[in-house]
């Protein structure tokens, strides 16, 4: 007889539809199907989801900050566009940028608050469309023109202020007099307000013309690092080498994966301890599989016995049994695979609805970083999800579906 021929497919079809006598094995059966498909569901949205946050964190890090930061060692670095002109040659190397950098307090209409102030010559700010092709007010075209400044979207709603308005900023490391160092306190208009769906530098970043940031922080003439952005971020250990070459001067090299090394390691940490966890439902709605199985058997041990005795072979009925286990599994696991995509496609507005439903902020940009929930589905975790929920049925099937082919059938009708 062939195998999972169209008798063993109707024996298997009548074992699974419940009657009065076997509800109990279909309750067992139900909620086996029910945890298999929540189980695969749960594991593609949150690997999704895991995947998602690590890839948005990934592009706005290293969007804004680069992939390679150089800092002088043995003097201030003047010659900065000599240095950046050199890199840029570099092959794999799409951009490099010099930068002034320094901490300020910055007062607004109705509060102040810290901000991280980044000096950009005008053609360097162009080139970083990160920022600049995500200004919400403003003319990218306009920085550097005069003393305006760019600044984050959070930042400036919690200063009160909006495009036109003034800033004012306030360095401790101001002037050398002959009383000692006063603060510096210059006032600023905003020309341009970006936001770039990191809550981190939306509410902490403003952007300055170079020459006024050298001003500004005390830095005529120099530059406080340079940034080195390559068109492939896993490449920059051949790139390293060629970089520090073309730079032709002592210069300190790290790299994006050493600035972050903690953050993106607790990241992968969390997503395969969160597998791991998620896996276990699977590994409990296969359990119950089992147990729905055997009772199963047991309740179908006279039915067995007389198919043994009418000519049907012990490989039949492992065959009959293994196809009433894994439609289980395979019903199961395709239900989840279809509502975990769904969910995960659209998990953004799942969550916008529930907020607005409940009146709370599920996703605060202020904890998580990120504006929005994102979600980004890998086909190779996906299908070792939907793979192992399929091993782990056949797996639960085997035992009872053996335990029913070694029935034997005197022993059966005897004990009927």
């Amino acid at each position: 007889m062939s195998a999972f021929g169209a008798l063993e497919w109707n024996i298997a079809w009548r074992y699974l539809r419940s009657r009065r006598r076997e509800t109990f094995v279909s309750v067992i059966s139900t909620l086996s199907l029910i945890g298999i498909a929540l189980g695969v569901a749960t594991l593609i949205i949150v690997m999704a989801v895991m995947n998602g946050f690590r890839a948005e964190l990934f592009n706005k890090i290293l969007g804004v900050s680069g992939h390679v930061l150089l800092q002088p060692i043995d003097g201030p670095l003047t010659d900065f566009r000599a240095v950046s002109d050199r890199i840029e040659k570099v092959r794999g190397v799409t951009m490099a940028i010099p930068f002034v950098e320094g901490q300020a307090l910055v007062s607004g209409k109705v509060g102040s608050s810290g901000a991280l102030v980044r000096g950009l010559e005008q053609q360097d700010f162009d080139k970083l469309t990160f920022v600049s092709d995500r200004l919400l007010l403003g003319n990218g075209d306009t920085f550097g023109t005069s003393k305006g400044v760019m600044i984050g979207s959070r930042l400036a709603a919690s200063l009160g202020v909006s495009l036109g308005d003034s800033i004012q900023l306030i360095n401790p490391n101001g002037a050398v007099t002959p009383f000692g160092v006063t603060p510096r306190i210059e006032s600023y208009p905003i020309q341009g307000i970006f936001e770039i769906g990191m809550s981190e530098y939306d509410s902490s970043f403003i952007y300055m013309p170079l020459e006024e940031a050298q001003y500004y922080f005390n830095e005529e003439n120099e530059v406080t690092a340079i940034e080195v952005f390559v068109d492939d971020p896993d490449s920059v250990d051949r790139l390293r080498p060629l970089i520090d070459t073309a730079a032709a001067r002592p210069l300190f090299l790290i790299d994006w994966r050493q600035r972050n090394r903690t953050f993106f390691s607790a990241l992968v940490v969390e997503r395969n301890v969160m597998f791991v966890i998620l896996t276990l439902i699977i590994l409990v709605a296969t359990l119950n599989v089992i147990s729905g199985m055997i009772m199963l058997v047991k309740e179908k041990t006279r039915d067995i016995a007389i198919l043994r005795t009418v000519g049907a072979g012990r490989a039949m009925i492992m065959r009959v049994f293994l196809i009433v286990g894994l439609s289980i599994g395979v019903a199961g696991t395709l239900i989840g695979f279809v509502l975990g995509t769904l969910i995960a496609l659209n998990i953004e507005a799942i969550r916008q609805f529930i907020s607005s439903l409940l009146r709370t902020e599920l996703f605060s940009p202020e904890l998580y970083f990120l504006s929005k929930m994102p979600a980004d589905m890998d086909s190779t975790q996906t299908t070792v999800v939907v793979a192992m929920a399929l091993i782990l049925s056949l797996l639960a099937t085997i035992y009872p579906a053996w335990k029913a082919a070694k029935t034997d059938p005197v022993d059966a009708l005897k004990a009927d």
